[in-house]
């Protein structure tokens, strides 16, 4: 099944469904429409877009994730289903029973991940090769925190000797924090579609943060967005366009490697996933994580001369199912990404 990114931003509009056909509408004409079942994520970035509440159950019956976005156009809050896993009372059990030193080696190898990521989004050189050599050196629980000290060599050798990331600083700050809202949006998905509590994290422990299983297993696709928003960058692009927006959302449908097999990232979440229960379950010691594939292009040299077509997918990818789906009236407002997705509940 084909399970889709849709983000509304451009205008305002009214959400509802009808005969599970999710509806967006403008001035009560319908100006676009998309199975409940294939949607995958529902993106809104506009403070004038309207709900119906059978619109929002739904999705949520169809296992959607809706992202809402602030003033500030970054996503400010999820709405997941509940998990509706036949072993979720099991899989919880199991979250609560992770042995530390269990916990301790799963870090170890989502930050040695992390920094082998980053090491390949530099040249050959004195600082990838600093990195590899961190990673190498990763113990387990990362008592020495690699993971910092990979960043302080990481970060002046992408961008400047200039730049810091900080959350709240200038560009490309912003873009970073864009991409990485969309990536944990999804892992939170496929997560809860696992039986697992995104709360209860492998290393983040934060009362007050309900995404702590996220915010672990983010931290290893963290140099993808990077290595997107790097791109734009270097081209100039400051703000969060549509257009750039646009372009960091289809980092869901960006080909990954993983077990020597490539498909979408989307689809290899709950992969990604499934790997971390049966390590949980004692079935495996090592995850599943994926990989950034090789050889991947984006065309980024002039991103203000492009705009977001409606209904348009990127795929590259062979491996893409991109079947079509309902196409829009004209003035459609919002975009669409489509990626082939299997539609397992994850494991």
């Amino acid at each position: 099944m084909i399970k889709r990114t849709v983000e509304i931003s451009k205008e305002p509009a009214h959400v509802t469904v009808h005969l599970d056909q999710l509806l967006i509408q403008r001035k009560r004409q319908t100006v676009g429409q998309i199975p409940c079942e294939d949607l995958g994520v529902l993106l809104v970035d506009q403070p004038q877009v309207t709900y119906s509440h059978a619109a929002l159950a739904r999705l949520m019956e169809f296992d959607a994730a809706v992202v809402v976005c602030g003033r500030d156009h970054l996503p400010a809050g999820i709405l997941l289903p509940l998990a509706d896993h036949s072993q979720v009372v099991w899989r919880v059990q199991l979250q609560v029973d992770v042995p530390r030193p269990l916990k301790k080696q799963l870090w170890k190898q989502l930050v040695q991940a992390k920094i082998r990521a980053q090491a390949a989004n530099l040249p050959i050189g004195a600082a990838r090769t600093r990195l590899l050599a961190i990673a190498r050196d990763v113990r387990s629980g990362d008592p020495a925190n690699a993971e910092g000290q990979a960043g302080r060599f990481y970060w002046p050798a992408l961008f400047d000797e200039n730049f810091r990331r900080d959350p709240d600083g200038a560009p490309p700050n912003n873009l970073l924090n864009y991409g990485y809202a969309v990536v944990r949006a999804a892992l939170a998905r496929c997560i809860v579609a696992a039986g697992l509590l995104p709360a209860l994290g492998i290393k983040h422990s934060n009362r007050s943060n309900a995404f702590c299983l996220a915010d672990d297993l983010i931290e290893p696709l963290r140099p993808m967005v990077d290595a997107r928003v790097r791109e734009w960058f270097s081209a100039g692009q400051r703000d969060l366009t549509p257009v750039v927006k646009s372009k960091l959302l289809e980092l869901l449908a960006e080909p990954v490697e993983m077990r020597a097999e490539r498909g979408p990232l989307l689809v290899n979440l709950h992969r990604y996933v499934a790997s971390l229960v049966r390590c949980y379950e004692g079935a495996a010691k090592t995850l599943d994580v994926p990989l950034r594939a090789t050889g991947q292009k984006t065309d980024c040299k002039n991103p203000n001369e492009e705009e977001p077509s409606e209904a348009k997918c990127d795929t590259e990818n062979a491996n893409f199912n991109a079947a079509e789906v309902e196409p829009p009236s004209s003035h459609a407002s919002f975009s669409r990404l489509q990626c082939s997705g299997d539609s397992s509940p994850g494991p």
